[in-house]
């Protein structure tokens, strides 16, 4: 890759990262789409995984003592049972129609948390969660807005809910790395969109945990999460407009 290149890439990268340690999730959702324009679409969404799995990892490691462990698993199972439906979608609808579904997804979270939408933590909902979540996974590769918005109904505080979103993460990645080795989609571009990535990854994810560390307050944390998914849902819809 060139110097211009490699240095969009970083920045996408980094302002990911930052996305990602505030919220919780959203890494993917805004590094692939924007990565794609530069390095094309396989090697945006190989290399963004690759980093991920490394953000997931530090971040489990770190606030292990404040996962749910319960909810994750409930939530992986749940999630495990959603796959074959989203590969049937995958299969059924265009790709466009598919962009448009998951922006569909993200918006009915950000409602969810706009009207206060409060869930008890019983498993039925944290299934269904996972579920769609699920769905989504194999559907479309973008499967945090739909935990991100349960767990904001459920009033999960700000560090459990980072935390639970990351242990699930944590699980899911590296089955996607084996995905995508077993199909040969491991190239030296994306392997270099993730050496480059990682010390913008590093510089991004600080920054955001800097930010992360002033949203104790679960409303003010909220009201974040809120805006994250109204910011992705727009990316999505601008995806489907102009693929």
């Amino acid at each position: 890759m060139d110097s211009q290149t490699i240095l969009i890439a970083a920045g996408v990268l980094a302002v990911a990262a930052l996305a990602q340690a505030a919220t919780g999730f959203g890494f993917s959702l805004l590094a692939v789409p924007l990565l794609g324009l530069v390095v094309g679409p396989v090697d945006a969404v190989v290399g963004s995984s690759i980093l991920a799995v490394l953000i997931n990892a530090a971040a489990v490691t770190r606030d292990h003592a404040e996962v749910r462990w319960r909810t994750a698993r409930t939530v992986l199972v749940a999630g495990l049972a959603g796959l074959p439906f989203g590969l049937l979608l995958l299969t059924l609808l265009p790709a466009r129609t598919l962009t448009i579904l998951i922006a569909v997804c993200v918006l009915g979270g950000a409602f969810a948390i706009w009207r206060g939408l409060r869930l008890r933590a019983g498993r039925a909902a944290i299934a269904a969660a996972g579920f769609l979540s699920g769905i989504l996974t194999t559907a479309t590769g973008v499967n945090g807005p739909p935990m991100a918005a349960a767990f904001s109904a459920m009033g999960l505080p700000p560090r459990q809910f980072r935390a639970t979103l990351a242990a699930i993460f944590v699980v899911v990645g590296p089955a996607g790395l084996l995905g995508f080795a077993l199909a040969g989609q491991f190239t030296a571009r994306s392997l270099t969109v993730a050496a480059v990535g990682l010390p913008a990854v590093a510089l991004g994810w600080w920054a955001g945990d800097r930010l992360f560390t002033q949203l104790t307050d679960p409303a003010r944390f909220r009201t974040v999460v809120l805006c994250a998914l109204v910011a992705a849902s727009a990316i999505t819809l601008f995806r489907a407009a102009f693929p």
